[in-house]
């Protein structure tokens, strides 16, 4: 899975922002912490939820299995939105 080419993903300071160009199903403006922006970072090359679970683990202090609910949760609301492509 990766980002759909049709969002872009920008980091300001401690802030994550996803944004749906206007060619995306999507209109909003998705934001969020630094643990989206490291998510993010990750789907922009071709991955998988466990991948970003061990990413996210290396880069932050926390246990596994809060990680991983948080990676998972982050993955279903970017899915709903159509932000990520499972190809």
């Amino acid at each position: 899975m990766k980002l759909n080419e049709n969002f872009i993903h920008h980091q300001i300071e401690d802030q994550a922002l996803i944004v749906p160009t206007g060619t995306a199903d999507f209109h909003g403006l998705i934001q969020g912490n630094k643990t989206l922006s490291a998510i993010a970072e990750c789907l922009q090359d071709d991955t998988t939820e466990d991948e970003i679970v061990d990413a996210l683990c290396v880069r932050f202090n926390g246990d596994r299995e809060d990680i991983k609910s948080d990676v998972h949760e982050a993955i279903r609301r970017l899915r709903e939105i159509g932000a990520i492509d499972d190809e």
